[in-house]
């Protein structure tokens, strides 16, 4: 309903006058006497906050009447907060309000993050007044670009604030909490300008987010009963509503958790010093000291771009994995300043071969030709079709020069035949050369043995496939529930526009994932 021009609020000195709008007038539910007892009890607001809410109330924020909501229930309350963003002054007090809270209450952190879409002009006003670093959550992941889902920069272990409008469930703020978490970000506090009281805030300390809420239902029905701007049935009919629409999601049970993931018993650290084979005690160690699993893959055919894309990422990465049959105009030149580069950045260069012939026929593909991969690459792969015979010809070269073989036990592509039987004789293959067969590439933990290294492809850091049947797992699916120990990356960092940029968000994000997987 479209009010008369003489009830328009009227600003003066920021605050709206509607002391003449008319009340919310509505059949009794609740006996009079309960709903007072219960606002009584309700904490009382601040004068500031106060004003807050008086201005929501006047400007439309928050209604009262039969709302229809997402899920389909018939809700006496309706709370929009989308308006806020038409009103700077609203907004900028909302923004400082929320802020002061956290600080009073001694939370401390490195970034916000608003939940999209309503808490993101908060947030961005918080960061603006107080200069705190911001980073974004992308709702929807574009298919181009950078596919990123989290814009903006930061460092593993930071600790990121969410900032969110409202709560109801929580589901919002958790939807948020895990991409940031999956990036390397720590996320135990969330500020909230409303807090519905229906079970929230219980759900997200159920899973160790403590939610600071400037406003609850039940203050906000006293400071509106006591403003005279809704009657006492109101306050009864919204109480008697909270209260049988309360929305719990529990958990799964820790123990569960525990068993279906159970977690890395040693560090790559000890492993290192338990390996049989001298590529995989460097790759380890490499990881232990960069504190990194990450391993680009360089699928460029540039001679030049690979150099300088590989040089910018090196910092990042502990092992270059390459398929020089690929790369245009190649020669040894370009494998010489390969090394020279993985000399320079502490990494392996692993060569995705991925040999398949007989024992006789890898000897000579190994160590003679054009690329002669036993001269400048670490380690090299191969598939186990062949039988034995492709290990012990892999071996007669690369054994004396302390490369390693990795076997392929398990495949990222749709469709693929790298399963069941196959994968268990891989992993016998395996165990019958450990001086020189140091790991798989598979999509998890295939093996305990600590001289095994498990490397899978296809990650991103969000899911999904593309047009060839690729299929895409992120860093915390990879390493932290399926234990591999490195992730291998290749368009999500050479086709971004800052490459180096890129591979550290994937350092930050495997990292993160690597030692939420110890075992304490």
């Amino acid at each position: 309903m479209i009010l008369p021009k003489k009830n328009i609020p009227v600003v003066i000195l920021g605050y709206f006058i509607s002391d003449y709008l008319p009340k919310v007038q509505t059949p009794p539910t609740m006996d009079s006497k309960a709903a007072e007892e219960c606002i009584s009890k309700a904490e009382a607001l601040d004068s500031n906050t106060e004003g807050i809410l008086i201005k929501l109330f006047d400007i439309g924020a928050v209604k009262f009447g039969n709302f229809t909501l997402k899920s389909g229930v018939q809700s006496p309350i309706y709370i929009d907060l989308r308006v806020i963003v038409s009103f700077p002054e609203l907004l900028k007090a909302i923004a400082e309000k929320m802020y002061s809270l956290v600080s009073s209450r001694g939370v401390k952190f490195d970034t916000l993050c608003g939940v999209p879409y309503t808490a993101l002009p908060v947030a961005t006003v918080m960061s603006l007044l107080h200069g705190k670093p911001m980073v974004m959550r992308r709702k929807e992941v574009k298919k181009y670009g950078t596919k990123r889902i989290i814009e903006g920069i930061f460092k593993q272990g930071q600790a990121c604030l969410v900032v969110e409008d409202l709560i109801t469930s929580g589901m919002s703020v958790m939807e948020t909490t895990k991409p940031l978490n999956d990036v390397g970000l720590k996320t135990s506090d969330v500020v909230v300008l409303v807090d519905r009281e229906q079970g929230g805030a219980k759900n997200l300390e159920m899973r160790g987010i403590r939610a600071h809420s400037v406003l609850k239902i039940s203050s906000m029905l006293k400071c509106l009963h006591k403003n005279k701007r809704i009657d006492i049935q109101l306050v009864g009919k919204v109480l008697d509503f909270i209260k049988n629409n309360q929305v719990i999601i529990t958990p799964e049970e820790k123990k569960k958790e525990e068993k279906k993931t159970p977690g890395r018993s040693l560090t790559y650290a000890v492993r290192s010093k338990k390996c049989k084979n001298p590529a995989a005690r460097k790759l380890l160690r490499i990881m232990s000291e960069k504190k990194t699993n990450l391993c680009f893959s360089a699928d460029i055919t540039d001679k030049k771009r690979l150099l300088e894309v590989v040089d910018a990422v090196g910092p990042h990465i502990c092992m270059l994995k390459t398929h020089i049959d690929t790369l245009e105009g190649f020669d040894m030149d370009v494998a010489k300043k390969l090394r020279e580069l993985a000399d320079k950045h502490n990494f392996i260069i692993f060569e995705d071969r991925k040999y398949a012939d007989i024992g006789n026929t890898v000897v000579l593909q190994y160590s003679k030709g054009i690329y002669r991969p036993v001269e400048w690459a670490d380690i090299v792969n191969a598939h186990p079709l062949p039988g034995s015979g492709i290990v012990d010809g892999l071996k007669k070269n690369g054994g004396p020069a302390g490369r390693g073989l990795v076997l392929i036990a398990e495949m990222s592509s749709k469709g693929n035949l790298a399963t069941g039987a196959y994968t268990e004789a891989s992993v016998k293959m395996a165990e019958d050369y450990p001086d020189f067969v140091m790991g798989f590439i598979s999509m998890r933990k295939l093996t305990a043995n600590p001289g095994i290294i498990h490397m899978t492809p296809g990650v991103k850091l969000v899911k999904g496939t593309d047009n060839m049947g690729q299929q895409y797992k992120t860093p915390h699916l990879v390493l932290a529930e399926k234990l591999s120990d490195v992730i291998i990356v290749g368009r999500g960092i050479y086709q971004s526009e800052a490459p180096g940029a890129s591979a550290k968000q994937y350092r930050d994000a495997g990292w993160a994932a690597y030692e939420k997987s110890l075992k304490c």
